[in-house]
């Protein structure tokens, strides 16, 4: 992947606290009130057409952090959805800070509080595990179990990976980076290896913490994702 040292950057800034307003610990109080996982503002009229529904559960990659309300990366795939003609509300459970145990801990309450059974699931999550040095093997086991949840539900997921900087070591990196490829054909999942991918380490697509995309990023992040996303919706007909 891509200009890596400014990724190992904003890691060093995330860690001396320069983003604490964002950090969670994994032991995480009770699940928010479903009040909290409400659908991004719509500034995309729905087309005709059987609703879409997909949940995009992560952290604040998907949370929005440092943007506007209506411009995370699920109102913007929402949008990029209706304009392509398909009826589709992502509801928004990003949640800042959240590590995989965090995500762990409050993936059955977000599904249940749903108004249906979604059509698709936007599972990313692990970008905070990197960041703490939590260990590969329990982020593994986090994601691990979000998937079987999931399977036993009859939901498809498409994982937006995460990688691990080269500076945490090559044998630390090897391990967390197997986990999306591992996933995603142990559970047929759909998969966007690095969700970052040719957007960090690029000053005019990336705030100032060098960690979280500008609202230009979260387009090009977009027009990336929004094809998988089809794709797998069509495969979940």
């Amino acid at each position: 992947m891509r200009r890596w040292p400014l990724y190992g950057g904003g890691l060093a800034l995330l860690q001396a606290g320069l983003l604490a307003g964002c950090d969670r610990t994994p032991e995480v109080p009770a699940p928010p009130p479903a009040t909290n996982a409400v659908s991004p503002v719509i500034t995309t009229p729905a087309p005709q057409g059987p609703e879409r529904l997909i949940l995009a559960f992560g952290d604040s990659l998907y949370a929005g952090y440092g943007l506007d309300r209506g411009q995370s990366l699920p109102d913007a795939l929402q949008n990029r959805l209706r304009k392509d003609g398909i009826n589709a509300t992502i509801v928004n459970a990003g949640v800042s800070g959240d590590t995989s145990a965090a995500g762990r801990q409050r993936f059955a309450f977000a599904l249940d509080n749903l108004k249906r059974k979604p059509d698709l699931i936007l599972l990313g999550l692990g970008g905070n595990d990197v960041l703490r040095q939590i260990s590969p093997a329990e982020t593994r086991a986090n994601m691990t179990a979000m998937m079987d949840e999931a399977k036993r539900r009859g939901i498809p997921v498409m994982l937006t990976g995460m990688m691990a900087p080269p500076n945490l070591g090559p044998e630390y990196s090897s391990q967390f980076n197997g986990i999306w490829t591992d996933l995603a054909k142990a559970y047929h999942a759909t998969l966007y290896p690095f969700i970052l991918d040719g957007v960090i380490g690029d000053a005019a697509l990336m705030q100032a913490d060098h960690v979280h995309p500008n609202r230009t990023g979260v387009d090009r992040i977009t027009a990336r994702v929004a094809p998988l996303v089809e794709s797998a919706l069509g495969r979940s007909q």
